[in-house]
């Protein structure tokens, strides 16, 4: 985005500040004469716990992290490092990954020696609209070819080595949920209640014997599996019966520090996508529910890795990635070692045009934040970066606070002003 295009959407953004108490005031007075309309805005934040261990000297390295895209209702505000991070970390900066709207931490590390563990510890905040699924149809017909399908989800029914959809097993099973219905929906009902409940005893049994195995769909749909195979198992059900499907990686509110949840979500056309909690059996999974840091695509399926935890444990997509074969990440059971938990921080509601315009003000200011962040600035150009993040800093902290969602405007206005101010050679 040009220079000249930030400046304009940024005028934009101020008159519509100013014309906000009339713009809600007219938006409240039509909606009063049927029923008074509210939006729950979720101010939600991850926190992660990460440890680096060096099997050898190394040289330096760099890490990428998944990070929360920018994606439906999700909308990111700001990364913060706490102090316990080892001074090892030189640098980090955002970046976008080769697989849309994914983002990436990029952190460049120093050199470590053999044996030596150092500690990341982030948090990232992000803030989500409600949304509950009221303007989907009751009933949306399957596809009979995936001609009738967006080709921008089309990718998404491929058969992959973890979700193997031209297996004969899955293609059976797959006929066997849609059997009588022509209801996506009611196919997206009964495939959740399956994938958590079939083989349950063999799930428990793997559970107290603290042995998975592999969690791709073939093998979880014989003996069912954790988190990761039954979200892909729900996968090839549905590509096997024309409908898109993906992997989310996500942290939900779980009230205890985990690795990685997998979940999933479906394609409902024209509609959009729809979540599952493939654990919870839960269709219609409410975006507040969790935070998404990847959004999985074919290329993931086949890059997969062991689990971190269970060595037996195969076929889960990846949040993280280094640049040397000498680090390794450091889990040992989410008490001690790596962990990561999500926490929701605030809920403030107000009518939905303030709700819609907080997104987008925020999602805007975000692009400046990634853009500069990690930028070697200097003299008055350091000065309005300082501000700038400093007045994003108390927007989100006046939000988890005091819920004053005004306030919260006024002050990531005051945040783009001060990045208006900064001028690259």
């Amino acid at each position: 985005m040009s220079r000249s295009t930030h400046k304009h959407i940024w005028c934009i953004l101020t008159i519509t500040l100013l014309l906000l108490p009339v713009l809600t005031s007219l938006t409240q007075t039509a909606t009063s004469a049927n029923s008074t309309q509210t939006t729950d805005l979720h101010l939600l934040r991850v926190e992660h716990y990460l440890y680096l261990e060096a099997t050898e000297n190394t040289q330096p390295f760099t890490l990428h992290f998944s990070f929360p895209p920018d994606y439906a209702h999700q909308t990111p505000i700001y990364l913060e490092f706490f102090n316990d991070t080892s001074p090892k970390l030189l640098h980090h900066h955002l970046e976008p990954d080769t697989l849309a709207p994914n983002l990436l931490l990029t952190c460049n590390i120093a050199a470590l020696q053999k044996n030596e563990q150092i500690l990341l510890h982030f948090t990232c905040w992000v803030i989500i609209n409600t949304h509950n699924y009221e303007h989907i149809p009751n009933n949306v017909p399957l596809p009979h070819s995936k001609d009738e399908l967006p080709e921008n989800t089309q990718k998404w029914l491929q058969s992959t080595p973890v979700t193997q959809t031209n297996n004969p097993l899955i293609k059976h099973k797959a006929r066997q949920l849609q059997r009588f219905t022509n209801n996506i929906l009611t196919l997206g009902d009964r495939t959740a209640w399956f994938i958590k409940n079939h083989r349950y005893a063999l799930f428990l049994l793997q559970l107290n014997l603290n042995i998975f195995f592999s969690q791709d769909a073939v093998t979880t749909l014989l003996i069912n599996g954790d988190n990761v195979g039954r979200a892909h198992l729900a996968s090839a059900i549905f590509r096997a019966n024309i409908i898109p499907a993906r992997i989310l990686l996500t942290l939900g509110d779980q009230p205890f520090w985990t690795q990685m949840h997998y979940i999933m979500e479906y394609y409902v056309p024209p509609y959009g996508w729809v979540i599952i909690d493939t654990t919870r059996a839960h269709n219609f999974h409410e975006p507040h529910r969790q935070i998404i840091l990847r959004i999985c695509h074919p290329e993931d399926e086949y890059d997969t890795k062991t689990d971190y935890i269970f060595p037996l444990m195969k076929g889960e997509e990846r949040w993280l990635w280094l640049t040397t074969t000498k680090v390794h990440p450091y889990y040992n059971d989410c008490d001690t070692g790596s962990k990561s938990r999500m926490f929701s921080e605030a809920i403030t509601t107000s009518d939905p045009f303030t709700a819609d315009y907080t997104q987008f003000l925020t999602r805007f200011t975000f692009t400046y934040y990634q853009q500069y962040l990690g930028f070697n600035f200097t003299g008055t150009n350091q000065q309005h970066y300082n501000n700038a993040t400093s007045y994003q800093y108390n927007a989100l902290h006046t939000l988890q606070t005091t819920q004053n969602i005004h306030t919260y405007i006024i002050q990531l206005n005051n945040a783009l002003y001060e990045y208006q101010q900064i001028h690259l050679p």
